[in-house]
This record gives C-alpha cells, structure tokens and sequence, in this order.
C-alpha cells in the first residue's frame, strides 16, 4: 500500500509518499521560517494563508516526481491535531478533496503520534515498548509506550514548551528566529561557567516540566548585563544547559519509573546536538538505549504522518469508506484520547 502523507499543523508544509513494502518513496517540505521571522512566532492566519498557496504544488511535485514509479496512491493520511485550526483545515480539506477524487481511504493522523513513531522510518527502529520524549515549539512531554495506540503521559509542560521557551529566549536576546538553533549556534562560543541557571522542578517528584521560570530567570539576567556578543553567548550557553539539564534528568526518572530500556526523543528540540550528547551518555550509562529520527524528521514532515498513516490502516485492515462524509480537525487532543 501506498501512502500520500499531509502535514499543515503549523508553520510548515510537508508530503511524502510511503510504501509499506519499500518504504519512505519521496518526502518535501516548505518551510515558512522566513515568512514569520519578522513577527519573532508563527503568525496563525499567515501559516493557513501559505499551506494554502503551498500545499497542492507540493503534492504534485512528488506525485509525479520520477522517482515515483508506481504513480498509484492507495490512501491519504493528514494530520487532524492538535495544532492551528486554520492550518489544520488546509490539509484536512485538500486529503479528503484527493481522496474523494481518487477513491481512496483517508485518515487523520494525531500530530504527536507521528513525532512519536518518526524513529520507525530510520534503518534501526526502536522495539516497543519505550518511553518518548516530544519535545517541540507546541509540546514537552513523556509518553509511556505500551503499544501503537496505547500511550499514557507521565509527565507534560505545565507552562511554555521547552521549544517555545527557546523561541522567547532568542527574541529576548536579540537572536533570530526559530530560536532553537539561533541558541545553540550562540551557545557554542558561550562559558559554561559564568552563568549557572536554575533546573525547574527536578527537586521535587514527578516528571512535569515548567520552563516560565527558567525565562523569567534568563530575563532578569540580561537585564543585569550589557548584552555584548560574548554576554549573549555566555546566557545563551546557560540557558540551553539548563534546559537540557532538565530533560535529561527527567529523561532518566522516566525510565526508572516504567522500567523501560529504551527511549526515543522526538520533535524540533530532539535536533539539538547537545541535548543528543548529553542523553547518550546518560541514558547508555543506565543500561538503556536512546533513538532518534535523523534532524530532518525532528521537525514537522510529512514523512512521519504517511507512516503513521500506514500503521493507522494496517490496524484497521484498511477498512475506511472512501466516501467521505465531511472531516474534523481537533486542535487541542491529547495523544491518550486516541482511538
């Protein structure tokens, strides 16, 4: 079977054709980075307004791409939530518009279980169960993997996601946006030593985050200092040590608390080079095992929905009307309401 994967839930357009018996066939993405980096954070109705323009000319590109010998596709997955309501809406009306047209099945697919499951498209996926960080600009939390589709959260952000807090932390900066990278790449000419920042919530129990206090910490810092490259830099270092301090200390809980032997971090933040150093030594040291999908399905991609897509109609047989009834989007979903 051959999967159209569809993603629109927030600032980036992506496609991508998976074949459940040859894999991962093509995967594009249109990236709106510079269309919001004036504004320092996605602006929602500009993001519906660019899938919009985006998203068919995307398809296209893949569908008749060369490298897509067997033109056939078999099903449409897009992603039903959580995320932006308008941009969810672009991708949810375009999958059930091309499924109506081709005859095909279509499925909404929930946003974080693709983060969750992108490791499976790598050449050495990780066996269930697990534990999944998904740690992203939207979400931070810890997922106890069972099985497909039975996830329970051990813990989640109470406040900013770390991925939003890096975004507030490089516009207080002056840095660029995204600001995950803009604060890793300052962070690299930064002294460990002459800032020390608090770790939120890893003295007290329990595998929640809380990362507000960290940027009212980070804040009242710069406004201590002139903020000159090398200040900048030294804050920026403190900073992401700090957050990926924390991570890792939870990271470590969770997998003392279920008992599981192998981990798997998702989402934007799971580029972060540091954070994949420091988790590797730490989490090898406790006998378990970390996974990753490569960088570019850390971000938004539409190669992880075509998978998730696919295990979604295996479990089901395949058995979804192609008559399509109208569609739903669920901003706000929690991964454990999965059906």
């Amino acid at each position: 079977m051959r999967i159209l994967g569809i993603e629109t839930s927030c600032d980036d357009t992506g496609a991508a054709i998976y074949d459940t018996a040859a894999g991962l066939v093509l995967h594009r993405l249109a990236s709106q980075v510079d269309l919001h980096r004036q504004y320092g954070g996605v602006v929602p109705e500009l993001a519906a307004r660019d899938h919009i323009r985006t998203l068919l000319p995307l398809i296209d590109s893949i569908v008749t791409d060369p490298a897509n010998q067997d033109s056939k596709i078999d099903a449409v997955a897009w992603t039903a939530g959580p995320g932006l309501s308008g941009a969810l809406l672009v991708g949810a009306s375009v999958a059930c518009g091309l499924s109506e047209a081709w005859a095909v099945p279509s499925i909404g697919v929930h946003h974080m279980e693709g983060h969750l499951l992108a490791p499976m498209l790598e050449a050495h996926p990780p066996q269930l169960p697990f534990v999944a960080l998904l740690v992203s600009g939207g979400h931070s939390m810890l997922v106890d993997v069972e099985r497909i589709g039975h996830y329970r959260v051990l813990g989640q952000s109470l406040d900013d996601a770390a991925g939003e807090a890096f975004d507030k932390t490089a516009k207080l900066l002056g840095l660029g946006y995204p600001g995950g990278p803009e604060i890793a790449r300052a962070a690299v000419n930064g002294d460990p030593k002459r800032f020390d920042f608090p770790r939120p919530m890893v003295n007290r129990p329990g595998l929640d985050f809380s990362f507000s206090g960290l940027k009212t910490y980070t804040r009242t810092t710069a406004l201590k200092h002139e903020l000159d490259q090398q200040t900048v830099a030294d804050i920026a270092r403190a900073f992401e040590d700090a957050v990926v301090d924390t991570l890792c200390i939870k990271c470590i809980r969770a997998l003392k608390q279920t008992g599981r032997k192998r981990i798997v971090i998702a989402g934007g933040v799971g580029a972060n080079m540091r954070l994949r150093a420091k988790l590797k030594n730490e989490v090898e040291g406790t006998g378990a095992v970390v996974y990753y999908p490569r960088p570019e399905f850390c971000t938004d991609n539409g190669a992880m929905i075509a998978y998730a897509g696919s295990v979604r109609l295996n479990m089901l047989g395949g058995q979804i009307g192609n008559k399509q009834q109208g569609f739903e989007v669920r901003p706000r979903w929690s991964i454990e309401d999965i059906q």
